[in-house]
């Protein structure tokens, strides 16, 4: 039996004394810098963080099994990427409620049947932001897109064998997009992270 459990109880984690603005572009970005103490009685006087808004990142199944994926360009990656419908979450709103409002506005998609799969920070020091990943199922065409995005975007129904041909191809430049065809491709993974997701909504 591991005892992994065990050792993760006895890590604590580390006490933030203060913070300091050092960038403020709101909403987009904010970098801080906190004073923090670690557990051993050292001091860090400046560890930067980086403050993004949150994000929902779907894997949207149609009624006949396809998957609803949008092919466009993103200056951070500085190419054109197969990607999941995907958007920030508005100042205090619920992400499943985020989810439903871009799939939306960026396919002209809905869908009635929604399984959490967690939220997970995107940069393990800095934090940057959390990716609340969804999985729905049965959706439909309502509505034409209207994103008001600045990127061009083209969607596209792929099956999940295509997917992942698509990896071979190198179609994807991001980490998320990796992580989400995991999380629903992988049956175990999957059911295991809507579990954890839905005793973490009762705990809330």
């Amino acid at each position: 039996m591991s005892d992994s459990g065990k050792d993760a109880d006895e890590l604590k984690p580390w006490t933030v004394l203060g913070s300091r603005d050092l960038l403020d572009a709101s909403p987009y970005l904010k970098v801080r810098a906190e004073t923090v103490e670690l557990p051993d009685g050292r001091r860090v006087d400046s560890f930067y963080q980086v403050d993004q808004p949150d994000y929902a990142l779907m894997f949207v199944e149609t009624e006949d099994g396809h998957v609803v994926m949008l092919r466009t360009y993103k200056h951070g990656a500085r190419r054109v990427s197969l990607t999941f419908p995907a958007g920030a979450l508005a100042p205090g709103e619920d992400p499943l409620a985020a989810a439903k409002r871009e799939l939306l506005e960026e396919t002209g998609y809905e869908s009635d049947d929604w399984t959490g799969l967690g939220a997970f920070v995107v940069q393990g020091n800095h934090r940057g932001c959390a990716c609340h990943m969804f999985h729905a199922r049965n959706a439909r065409k309502v509505a034409e897109p209207d994103s008001g995005d600045l990127e061009e975007m083209r969607i596209e129904l792929h099956s999940p064998n295509d997917l992942i041909d698509a990896a071979a191809r190198g179609d994807y430049a991001f980490l998320p997009v990796i992580a989400m065809l995991g999380a629903v491709l992988l049956p175990g993974l999957r059911e295991g992270l809507g579990t954890a997701a839905r005793e973490a909504t009762v705990l809330r």
